[in-house]
């Protein structure tokens, strides 16, 4: 079965009446298409009872003819810079009673689209599709492993970059020259947190020099050729790292380790979350655990499922994300470890397989 049958299939058992899907990760999961998101509309209309047909504007049918697509056998409607395409999407569609429109639609595009289909309830796709994009085929796993196996080639260079006196947008623009060597087509992130700006999950590259003696977190990713992303983080430092700080990254390297080991089908995604903040908060580093154990990953870095508390669903071989616990210390430093996995049928599979002990520099 194509993913466009099986997105058909779970719109119909969801009681929707069409997928509208236009550029991103949901348009591209279904056909293979990578369409610029433009203010032109590009927009797949799946029926569940008629034939798909695919919205293009005229100057990219050739890009979506050249795209996997075309071996769909969905029919492209090129559309010109004088033409309604939402008009005509509406007037193909008729009269329906609930959509799915992509999670990543332009507001623009979705409230056009409501217009041209008066009376349809417009609901997210994702709600239909999230179970298609969760549960990865073995290419998928195939497309992270190799996403994974490139990121840990740039992480074995970061060493070389890394010297005292060196600024964090120095090191990062290193970091991102090696994420493209390494064959990804995009740089997604580069995050270099060097002393206490390593206690900023998401802190962005900085003009602050970097010293001796003190950790560096390095969280970087990037999209390969086929779509698929890599995330990984590890911890360096430049000579011997301060006081107090080697004792709370071995809780955090066991931490990482429970969640990892805790990894199993029919597990709720909670239970991996729990896994790790169990070990950090017994060794009173709880309140300087600030976000979620991880993150789905495949076309999007962050997707389906998440892994923290609340979240019941029971792990499923296919399911990817992310075990990334962290403990930070504001105004001193901060630590993480991440890694991505694969829930197979007897556990957990890393694809990061760099040490994950401190290195130091």
């Amino acid at each position: 079965m194509t993913r466009l049958e099986a997105a058909r299939e779970a719109a119909a058992a969801a009681g929707l009446d069409a997928l509208l899907l236009t550029p991103g990760p949901d348009l591209r999961y279904v056909t293979g298409y990578e369409a610029l998101p433009l203010e032109r509309l590009t927009c797949l209309v799946l029926p569940v009872v008629g034939e798909a047909f695919l919205m293009v504007p005229r100057l990219e049918l050739p890009a979506a003819e050249h795209s996997p697509a075309s071996r769909l056998g969905v029919e492209f409607v090129p559309w010109d810079e004088t033409d309604d395409p939402y008009a005509v999407v509406g007037g193909r569609l008729g009269a329906v009673g609930k959509v799915g429109l992509a999670d990543r639609m332009w507001a623009m595009q979705s409230l056009r689209l409501r217009d041209a289909v008066p009376g349809a309830e417009q609901v997210l796709a994702g709600t239909v599709l999230r179970g298609l994009r969760m549960r990865k085929s073995p290419a998928e796993v195939a497309a992270l492993r190799e996403a994974g196996a490139a990121i840990d080639a740039v992480h074995a260079q970061v060493p070389g970059f890394l010297r005292a006196g060196r600024t964090e947008r120095e090191i990062g623009r290193d970091i991102a020259e090696a994420i493209i060597a390494a064959g990804h087509s995009t740089v997604d992130f580069v995050i270099v947190g060097s002393g206490p700006n390593g206690a900023s999950p998401h802190h962005e590259l900085s003009d602050r020099i970097v010293s001796e003696r003190e950790p560096i977190v390095v969280d970087i990713g990037g999209q390969m050729p086929d779509g698929y992303c890599s995330d990984s983080t590890r911890v360096y430092a430049i000579g011997e790292p301060p006081e107090g700080f080697l004792k709370y990254y071995e809780v955090l390297r066991h931490a990482q380790q429970a969640a990892c080991d805790a990894v199993r089908p029919g597990v709720p995604c909670e239970a991996i979350d729990a896994a790790a903040r169990d070990v950090i908060a017994a060794e009173g580093y709880g309140d300087y655990f600030i976000h979620r154990t991880g993150h789905g990953i495949g076309l999007e870095t962050h997707e389906e499922p998440y892994i923290v508390a609340g979240n019941a669903e029971p792990m499923a071989p296919g399911f990817a994300f992310s075990v990334e616990p962290g403990i930070y210390l504001p105004g001193a430093h901060g630590a993480r470890i991440e890694d991505i996995l694969i829930c197979t049928e007897e556990g957990g599979e890393r694809v990061n397989h760099r040490t994950r002990e401190l290195v130091v520099v």
